[in-house]
């Protein structure tokens, strides 16, 4: 790989060395000095401008997840939400393996510190999904739930796929796990309210952001107690 790469400034070089790097080697080619050759800058503008190495990482995951969504197009208004939400899990897991490295990077446990920017991306735009569903009254169980669910279950099946030689690789493996997900969480049709008050805070949940009558603070506190509510295993 030659140095001085032309071209942006140096942010952009940066960025573009570091992704390179990343898809060539794995999070271990990655290093300031190698980055630096690469783009042609010095270590101290790759510190001013990312704080670390962990700073860098995460702009790079950040970037590649916003192209990523740039590509996507956005569902129909009447689109069927759950269908919406299968194809938001093939889409996930073409990501992932097409871009196996910076998947992983997104991925990474991070226990005690703020998960990355690109992985928040990830939930906000699964949460729609499912927000979307619940409004259609199609939803299993509390909004919460279904997203750590889908979010767990749809990463898992994609580093389970990434683990695998590409000549190896189970094609059903990722719409099995996806049906098995879709059931524990959806209806086929909209369901009749579920009599009770499990039935009526998961129907509300789903109509808060529209509620006017109440402040920011005073929704966030009844969003808690429907969500205790409507998850009954906790």
């Amino acid at each position: 790989m030659q140095g001085g790469r032309a071209g942006g400034g140096p942010r952009e070089r940066i960025l573009a060395a570091t992704a390179e790097l990343l898809a060539e080697g794995g999070r271990e080619a990655v290093s300031t000095r190698a980055v630096g050759v690469a783009a042609g800058v010095q270590a101290p503008t790759i510190y001013r401008l990312f704080g670390d190495k962990r700073g860098l990482l995460d702009a790079v995951a950040a970037e590649g997840f916003a192209a990523y969504l740039d590509a996507k197009a956005d569902p129909r208004p009447d689109a069927d939400p759950v269908d919406d939400l299968r194809a938001g899990w093939d889409e996930h897991v073409e990501f992932g393996l097409a871009n196996p490295a910076l998947y992983m990077l997104m991925c990474e446990p991070r226990p005690g510190t703020a998960p990355a920017p690109a992985a928040v991306a990830g939930i906000e735009i699964l949460s729609a999904r499912i927000r979307r569903i619940a409004e259609a009254g199609r939803l299993r169980v509390a909004e919460e739930r279904a997203v750590r669910l889908v979010h767990a279950a749809g990463s898992g099946t994609t580093i389970a796929l990434i683990a695998m030689p590409e000549d190896g690789r189970d094609p059903g493996l990722s719409a099995m796990a996806r049906e098995a997900v879709i059931a524990a969480i959806a209806t086929d049709a909209p369901a009749p309210a579920t009599p009770g008050p499990v039935g009526a805070a998961i129907a509300l949940r789903a109509d808060l952001p529209r509620v006017a009558a109440l402040t920011e603070p005073e929704r966030g506190l009844m969003r808690e107690w429907l969500d205790r509510i409507a998850d009954r295993s906790r």
